[in-house]
């Protein structure tokens, strides 16, 4: 998942994926169940961004033939994320019944559930998530019910140069003592996202995540960085930037950046999605074709903790054919569309079997890796206040980053901030 202002596109084979910086966030208050029983059934409108790979067209042809009285419409927005998010709320705020299906970044779940514009799935409307990707369920899930169904997902990845390490480092401090190889090279160590964007906060969060810390409380509200396990996450990240193994100039780096330094041999390590991968194997001009592998983010004592990216697909609140919808839903969640979502345009899947098919390993070699990394994953802050958070964290974290003031004052600050967002000061 791709962490800017683009089209969120998951994981794969030259495909991008971003996430991408809600705009809104102020708690609304309440669920909406808007339920009649089951029964109302009709065609609908499914919602997502720019179908590039041409993946979702076929699948509601597939729908269609096999559902004549319910035929789904799709409805395809621009492939600006946060065109589409003012697109979807434009939408809920008027209350509209244009829209029964709709795509939903992993980060508006909670700004959207928290002012009812989303229909619970429970009760007439459950689906079971038994087989899914333990954390693409708890990214739908806002005050203990799920409202977004999993559909595709993300996970960072550690990239590194085979030919100059042999096994991959499993821990941060390991990955620190690596970038003596880096320096004998004459290339840099290390990269991820640490341009001043919402590649930031997924970066800083996954840093504090993979030393024990969290970033807000369950409520989604209370701040948690005033913790030594927040401060030697973000400390971790100061410190490398300081001593030269992350090098000054991936402050400027969002995910294209990074990718391109580390195909032209100019990086040891490079932390970033799995749409690197492909392009890395395939570019003209990449220079590590055949001299790269991945493995899972390096933690504390073994792998870290990814923060997780995707997209899940929801049932307005304001649908009147919401039995159809949800039927539609379950329809995107079946192995067999799943399984063309990885195939046809490599997305990542959140049916959890698929990561251990044979064939599809084969034809995606890193799907394992993934799948170690998916299972650590840690969502960014499930709040309504999502937007106030990732602006706190990443203006904070990034004065920190240059070294313009002190881990603790970072901190400090974003916590406040956050604390203020909460009180819907």
């Amino acid at each position: 998942m791709k962490a800017s202002r683009k089209p969120l596109l998951v994981a794969g084979l030259a495909v991008a994926s971003a996430a991408a910086l809600a705009l809104s966030g102020c708690s609304g208050g309440g669920s909406n169940n808007g339920s009649s029983g089951g029964n109302d059934r009709g065609p609908i409108t499914y919602v997502q961004g720019k179908d590039n790979n041409n993946l979702i067209r076929p699948i509601i042809a597939e729908w269609n033939a096999a559902h004549p009285k319910e035929k789904v419409n799709f409805k395809e927005q621009s492939d600006q994320a946060d065109q589409q998010h003012d697109d979807l709320v434009q939408h809920f705020q008027a209350k509209s019944t244009d829209y029964d299906v709709v795509s939903v970044d992993v980060i508006w779940t909670a700004e959207f559930a928290a002012k009812g514009w989303l229909q619970p799935l429970k009760g007439a409307y459950k689906i079971d998530t038994s087989k899914m990707l333990p954390a693409t369920v708890k990214a739908g899930t806002y005050g203990g019910t799920l409202y977004t169904a999993p559909w595709v997902t993300d996970g960072g990845l550690l990239y590194y140069r085979s030919d100059l390490v042999k096994t991959p480092p499993t821990t941060w401090d390991e990955m620190m003592q690596d970038c003596s190889i880096a320096k004998q090279h004459n290339i840099g160590c290390y990269a991820g996202q640490y341009a001043d964007y919402e590649g930031l906060t997924v970066n800083v969060a996954e840093a504090i995540n993979s030393a024990g810390g969290t970033i807000v409380g369950k409520d989604g509200k209370t701040p948690t960085l005033d913790t030594p396990e927040a401060k030697k996450g973000l400390q971790s990240l100061v410190d490398a930037f300081k001593d030269g193994n992350i090098p000054q100039e991936a402050l400027t780096y969002q995910e294209e950046q990074g990718r391109q330094a580390f195909e032209a041999g100019k990086l040891l390590f490079l932390r970033n999605w799995p749409y690197v991968y492909s392009l890395a194997k395939t570019d003209g001009s990449s220079t590590v074709k055949n001299t790269f592998a991945v493995a899972p983010l390096p933690g504390i004592d073994g792998p870290g903790a990814s923060s997780l990216g995707g997209h899940n697909i929801a049932v307005s609140a304001y649908s009147k054919h919401k039995a159809t919808a949800v039927d539609f839903i379950k329809f995107m969640e079946s192995e067999k569309i799943q399984r063309e979502a990885v195939t046809k345009a490599s997305n990542a899947p959140a049916l959890a079997s698929l990561y251990s098919d044979a064939t599809l390993n084969q034809q995606l070699p890193y799907l394992s890796t993934l799948k170690k990394s998916l299972d650590t994953a840690v969502p960014r802050p499930v709040s309504p206040f999502y937007p106030a958070i990732t602006k706190a964290i990443e203006d904070d974290s990034f004065a920190a980053l240059k070294g313009q003031t002190s881990v603790d004052q970072a901190l400090s600050d974003m916590q406040k901030a956050i604390k203020t967002a909460g009180s819907g000061s």
